[in-house]
C-alpha cells in the first residue's frame, strides 16, 4: 500500500466553487502532510493505535479539515473552507 490522499465522500463535493489559487494551496499542503505521515507511521498497514481524529490545517486563502488514517495509509479532506476575504 502507498500513502495517498483524497477529498472524501470526492472533490466535486468538498471542494465545489473554491478558487483555484486556494485548491493549489490546500493539495500543496496535502501533498506535504502525506509526507510526514508516512514517515510518521512507517507500517501504517499493521498500525495498531487509535486514529488522531480531525485537525485543521491553514494555508493561503483559507482552511480545511483532515484526519490521518494510518491502517488505510490515507490523509481524507473532508472540508475546506475559503477565507471570504480574499
Amino acid at each position: 500500500m502507498t500513502w495517498s490522499w483524497e477529498y472524501v465522500p470526492d472533490e466535486e463535493t468538498v471542494a465545489a466553487g473554491a478558487p483555484t489559487a486556494f485548491l493549489a494551496e490546500v493539495e500543496k499542503k496535502a501533498d506535504e502532510l502525506v509526507r510526514a505521515a508516512e514517515v510518521l507511521h512507517l507500517h501504517g498497514a499493521g498500525y495498531q493505535g487509535a486514529d488522531e481524529g480531525a485537525k485543521h490545517a491553514f494555508v493561503a486563502g483559507g482552511f480545511f479539515v483532515y484526519m490521518v488514517t494510518p491502517r488505510s495509509e490515507l490523509v481524507s479532506i473532508w472540508q475546506i473552507t475559503p477565507d471570504p476575504l480574499t
